[in-house]
């Protein structure tokens, strides 16, 4: 890399966690801020999997990390927060990919499946922003990326309450933007489109609405995780240092339409 796109894009030196970063989306954005220089801390819920993540990060990186946590309460949260700082030290880049998918027909939601999706969606973003960008801005750096969703901007595929959980952290995204505006931290989102992934496996068993969504797109394709490691690498950067509070969309164009 010559000296120019290194001061862009190199991440060499700062120190990144990526939550659901042992699979999906997350899991192509770890690999990508590993392979850029930051030290990776994967946080999720699966042990083998946040293990064999760590392995592959390692052999193409050198410093990569685990932790095993639960975002499905405040306390869950609260620790995985503590302990994801226990590698590598406080994060200059957070990443919130973990997320739920529960879509029960929209009459039938439960209060259960409510507060669920925003625990996981919604809550945790925000207690780790709280927890992480205070110590980032009095560093002068820091990036808060969000992993957003189709269902934020429309009604698509039965929204129900994730829509309404990712509506929430696009929100919590501009505010973020607004509150630690001028202290060198930002905060942005990723769109998705429809991507392969183990999040979307009740639509992939239904190989007709794949190929429609595909169609839906301007690529001719749906997404990959590896579709989101260019913009991922930016956003963590220092080239994006006047980009802040904006949604950009990872979805081939499906969103144009």
């Amino acid at each position: 890399m010559n000296a120019y796109l290194e001061e862009l894009f190199s991440l060499d030196g700062r120190t990144a966690v990526v939550t659901g970063g042992s699979s999906g989306i997350g899991r192509g954005i770890a690999t990508a801020l590993a392979q850029a220089g930051a030290r990776t801390v994967v946080l999720a819920r699966g042990a083998d999997r946040v293990g064999t993540t760590v392995h592959e990060l390692r052999a193409v990186s050198g410093e990569a990390s685990g932790v095993v946590g639960d975002l499905s309460t405040r306390e869950g949260i609260r620790a995985a927060a503590e302990a994801v700082c226990e590698p590598y030290g406080e994060p200059d880049i957070l990443v919130n990919s973990a997320g739920i998918n529960v879509r029960p027909p929209f009459a039938e939601i439960t209060e259960g499946d409510w507060d669920a999706t925003m625990t996981v969606n919604a809550l945790a973003p925000f207690l780790l922003g709280q927890r992480f960008a205070p110590r980032m801005a009095a560093r002068g750096y820091g990036r808060l990326i969000h992993i957003s969703s189709q269902q934020a901007h429309r009604a698509f595929v039965g929204s129900g309450v994730y829509g309404v959980s990712k509506g929430a952290l696009e929100s919590l995204m501009r505010s973020e933007a607004e509150a630690w505006g001028g202290t060198g931290v930002t905060s942005n989102t990723l769109v998705p489109g429809f991507v392969l992934t183990p999040l979307n496996a009740r639509l992939q068993d239904d190989p007709e609405k794949v190929s429609a969504l595909a169609a839906r797109t301007m690529i001719g394709r749906n997404g990959v995780p590896g579709d989101f490691a260019a913009a991922a690498v930016f956003l963590a950067g220092a080239g994006s240092a006047y980009v802040t509070g904006q949604s950009l969309f990872v979805d081939g164009g499906l969103s144009v339409h």
